[in-house]
């Protein structure tokens, strides 16, 4: 069991999938259907890219050491001009990297589609992500962290081959040596070799051993209920199908499925409307209790919905659910209760959707409380 003090940074490691985000910046003015912007043989004009490091090693780690956490990361990239730059990116942020270059490798990296009005496109190659496994992890550095948080294994071939066998030997290593586990998931392309497994048999023998999932309704839904999937794609016509979610039909049924897997406890991103929490039994809580070395006091058997907060202004997504995902984390490694926890989680995606990276939007706890305080509004669905 890792042990902290309150006062000094709390040790996490942010592990996983990382890439280099290019963003062209699409002018405000910029109106229209995607297919009559997007058209074959069409000049547009655009302003300029934005580019940084993403994925959960770079979106959920920097935003963990943004709110206070003494982070390393854990992640895999090339040694071509994307995973320099990658590199020289962690540097400025002040974060021992941890990232591995791996000669002959090319990095990954997404080219995020942002037009003003419309859901993110990303174009992804994987990259350096395909040949990361758990033996590129630094085990000495996660026994001495409290926390450790891994994401999109979807994006990342050795994680999700063989019916998921090196996700769930990696999860229950880390389990077992009494560090917290957290697990975070990413949109499949139904089309790609990831979209054809089983994510269901995955998920049954790997959530025993996570202590906080926290995937989007959207992401779950692929991997344990295709049909609803489909029948809300069909109702929300072409949007976001978080503007046609029902928490009681679609969400909570989710929740209860993967808290009978094993999780401990489940934070499910639903966009913009905000994010739904659920939690097991006494017993299972307390397991997580004795890795964390503090009582979870009223954190056991819980169902809570926090409403998302509305956005000063939207440029872009990217990034925003792993930033919840971070100050969540750090809010509960702080030992704030549960709806402290999830507000900050809620106010953080608010806030990071107001900029093209993930980072620049954000505001810390103490700035986010006053937001609150002064009557910060809920976010309010159009029409």
């Amino acid at each position: 069991m890792a042990q902290f003090s309150k006062n000094s940074p709390i040790k996490v490691v942010s592990a996983g999938h990382v890439c280099l985000d290019i963003s062209p910046v699409f002018p405000e003015t910029l109106q229209g259907e995607i297919g009559q912007i997007l058209m074959p043989g069409k000049l547009v004009n655009i302003e300029n890219a934005q580019i940084h490091i993403g994925g959960p090693v770079g979106n959920t780690g920097l935003a963990l050491k943004f709110f206070g956490a003494d982070v390393r990361l854990m992640g895999k990239v090339g040694d071509d001009a994307f995973g320099r730059m990658a590199v020289e990116i962690v540097k400025q942020h002040g974060i021992e990297s941890g990232l591995i270059v791996s000669p002959g490798s090319h990095t990954s990296y997404s080219v995020v589609l942002a037009l003003p009005g419309k859901d993110r496109i990303f174009l992804h190659h994987p990259g350096a992500n395909d040949t990361f496994t758990s033996a590129d992890l630094d085990l000495e550095a996660i026994a001495q962290s409290v926390l450790f948080h891994f994401g999109y294994p979807p994006l990342m071939k050795q994680f999700y081959l063989e019916g998921g066998k090196e996700l769930t030997a990696m999860f229950k290593k880390v389990s077992e040596m009494g560090v917290v586990t957290s697990l975070d998931m990413v949109a499949v392309d139904p089309s790609s070799p990831a979209g054809m497994v089983d994510w269901q048999a995955i998920l049954a023998k790997t959530l025993p051993h996570v202590d906080i999932f926290a995937p989007s309704v959207e992401e779950l839904l692929f991997m344990l209920d295709k049909p609803a999937l489909a029948r809300l794609q069909s109702a929300a016509y072409g949007r976001d199908i978080t503007s046609v979610v029902d928490l009681e039909r679609d969400v909570k049924p989710l929740a209860d499925k993967v808290l009978r897997m094993g999780a401990a406890m489940t934070m499910i991103k639903c966009g913009a409307p905000g994010l739904y929490f659920a939690s097991s039994s006494v017993d299972r809580i307390a397991s997580v209790e004795h890795k964390f070395g503090f009582a979870l006091s009223g954190w056991n058997n819980r169902e809570y919905f926090q409403p998302g907060f509305k956005a000063d202004r939207v440029l872009s997504a990217t990034g925003a659910g792993d930033a919840a995902i971070a100050a969540f984390l750090v809010s509960l490694l702080s030992q704030q209760p549960l709806a402290a926890c999830l507000q900050y989680a809620a106010g953080a995606g608010a806030c990071c959707v107001t900029e093209y990276d993930s980072l620049s939007g954000l505001k810390s706890f103490a700035e986010m409380q006053q937001k609150m305080d002064a009557g910060w509004p809920a976010f309010q669905p159009e029409g």
